[in-house]
């Protein structure tokens, strides 16, 4: 086996969620040209089956999937949905991410709060439960969760949002503990700021994210999507089979000063 032959996901079916845009987007469309056949899950079932299409489009095998990752039955289905596609699940990746209000503890209300764990880790939790039995089944895997950089450094305004990151970094390590002698690694990707959707969320429009964000890294720019994909790609791949239990930052030096 080639060095390039080890970044390859033929015979590896992945679940990816959050597949309708975004990051989970790029990583799906990444997976598929790397020859992973995908489930595209998302609570956007429309958006879902666009990203699905692609994959299609480009030669690859996907599935759509209408999925709540916070609502455990959803979960559950999601995975079967795959298992049954594909006949197995190896690697998921859990890019499901909640939009976030700015403040402090100070301003949010509880049901805010709980709406943004419900997704950023509770999905999490519940995506993870619902796969590792086929996970297990196909005698090991890769577990992948989307955290950020600020997992490792606090942001003003962001304190529910970097909350869950931090869960999910720890959340991996226990995980990789747990489940190391069944053969599954788990890891995290903490990207730097990307140029989505949610950027012009929270900011209004992409030049004004560019100019607010772009300096806080040393590369002076936002990520494009397809930048943390290939990451995902790596952490999903034999590639990277002595990695568990690991971040991988993939901010453009954001945290190095």
């Amino acid at each position: 086996m080639t060095v390039l032959d080890t970044f390859s996901l033929q015979g590896k079916a992945a679940l990816v969620t959050g597949a309708a845009s975004g990051i989970g987007r790029a990583v799906a469309l990444a997976f598929g040209e790397a020859g992973a056949p995908v489930g595209c899950a998302d609570i956007d079932a429309s958006a879902a089956r666009k990203t699905s299409e692609a994959i299609a489009a480009a030669g690859g095998k996907a599935v759509p999937i209408a999925c709540d990752v916070s609502q455990e039955a959803s979960a559950t289905a999601a995975a079967k949905a795959v298992a049954d596609a594909f006949g197995a699940i190896h690697v998921l990746v859990n890019a499901a991410v909640a939009t976030d209000p700015s403040g402090s503890v100070l301003d949010y209300a509880r049901a805010e709060w709980d709406r943004v764990f419900s997704i950023n880790v509770t999905g999490v939790f519940l995506m993870s439960k619902a796969v590792l039995p086929a996970m297990i089944a196909a005698g090991g895997g890769s577990i992948i969760h989307l955290a950020s950089q600020h997992a490792r450094v606090g942001a003003p305004g962001r304190a529910v949002y970097c909350a869950t990151k931090g869960a999910l970094v720890m959340l991996a390590k226990c995980m990789a503990i747990d489940h190391a002698a069944q053969k599954i690694r788990v890891n995290t990707i903490s990207p730097g700021a990307v140029e989505t959707p949610r950027m012009t969320y929270r900011y209004g429009d992409m030049a004004a994210a560019r100019a607010a964000l772009g300096p806080k890294h040393l590369l002076d720019r936002l990520a494009a999507p397809d930048e943390i994909a290939r990451a995902a790609v790596f952490l999903a791949s034999d590639a990277s089979s002595f990695v568990t239990g690991s971040d991988l930052l993939v901010d453009g030096g954001f945290t190095a000063v």
